[in-house]
């Protein structure tokens, strides 16, 4: 089943929840600022999305900016970082069994189906 990690305010999030309806498939939606995500599950997002966890920061975000910019961080501490400021995670993220993909443009999202 597809799974996306939505931000609702987030005009891209909301292009990728488009593009999924219009597939026609059954698919999950996550809404990761209202439900926080364990460490797990953040840690098995980034393994399926095949990149180092800074690259799922939002590094322009106000919360990354004022707290961690500059700092050296390990693996761990960057996932401990998004769980604690979730607005820091990059959306959408869209899941397909053990792929994924940032859905930045949309049409990544062809890319896992």
């Amino acid at each position: 089943m597809l799974t996306i990690y939505h931000n609702k305010r987030c005009s891209k999030s909301r292009d990728g929840v488009c593009f999924l309806e219009n597939l026609n498939k059954p698919f999950e939606t996550i809404h990761y600022l209202e439900k926080s995500l364990s460490y797990t599950e953040l840690e098995t997002i980034i393994k399926k999305l095949k990149i180092k966890p800074i690259e799922l920061v939002r590094v322009k975000e106000k919360d990354w900016i004022e707290n961690f910019k500059g700092e050296i961080l390990t693996d761990k501490e960057i996932i401990e970082a998004m769980l604690q400021f979730p607005k820091l995670i990059e959306r959408p993220i869209v899941i397909n069994d053990n792929k994924a993909v940032i859905a930045r443009p949309t049409e990544l999202i062809k890319s896992i189906l």
